[in-house]
Parts: C-alpha cells; structure tokens; sequence
C-alpha cells in the first residue's frame, strides 16, 4: 500500500523472513475470508495436482476479497493448511511462482500448518485469509 494504513512489522534485530511478515499492522474495513481450497465456481477440484490447488485456492481468496473491493495487496495474514508437508517442502518454488502470479510480491504474516486431513475428499490444502481494506 502507499498509504499510511499499513506497516510492516518485522523487528530489526531479527534473521528478515523469506516470503512471509513476521506482522502487519492495518487501519480500515477488516474483511474475513474463509479457508479456500482447489475448487472451481462449480466446488469441482480443479486437479489432483498439490500446486494447481494452491493456485486455485489463493485465486479464490482473491475473488472473495475483490467483493468487498479489495486487492491481494490489502491481505493482512494468510493460514495455510497442508495434509502433504514432503511436497510442500519439495515444490516450494513451483508453489512460490504460484503465490506469485496470484498474489503478487505482497506477502503478509503467514502460518503454515500440517494436518492430517480436510473435510473435503481430495483437497490438499485449504487456505484462510484477512485483509484490511482500506
């Protein structure tokens, strides 16, 4: 943003993150997305590919965000949920390049996490988001 409604925050005296902020602080309207997984306008998986459904997903997070007029540039914090730590690891380039042409070069606080499942058959990530719109 260029404006004074979003800082940053990543201590001085700390190692800098790689592709994430350690936090960001924002003023505005405070938009909640729910966690997206690899589906299409129609809930069909787009693939069985790890990778096409982080792009779908973030692709979701980005349609959901522009009805409340707001841009990937506005994402606050992104949770992430994996059932497949080895191929996230593995592919972390491909799923960067992915982050990258949806997302842009934003990148806010995250948090990864494994889990053993998600309650959709077949997704292999589901993707949570906040954005502060100003």
């Amino acid at each position: 943003m260029t404006d004074n409604s979003f800082q940053t925050l990543n201590p001085k005296s700390w190692a800098a993150p790689k592709g994430y902020a350690n936090g960001i602080a924002a003023t505005g309207r405070t938009v909640f997305i729910a966690g997206q997984i690899g589906w299409d306008k129609d809930a069909k998986l787009v693939s069985d590919d790890f990778v096409a459904q982080i792009e779908q997903a973030l692709s979701n997070i980005v349609a959901v965000l522009a009805e409340a007029g707001g841009e990937p540039r506005h994402l606050v914090r992104i949770n992430w949920y994996v059932t497949d730590k080895p191929a996230y690891v593995a592919r972390q380039a491909e799923i960067g390049a992915a982050y990258r042409r949806v997302i842009g070069r934003h990148f806010p606080a995250m948090t990864l996490l494994v889990v053993a499942g998600l309650l959709e058959e077949g997704a292999k990530v589901e993707i949570e988001a906040t954005a502060v719109v100003p």
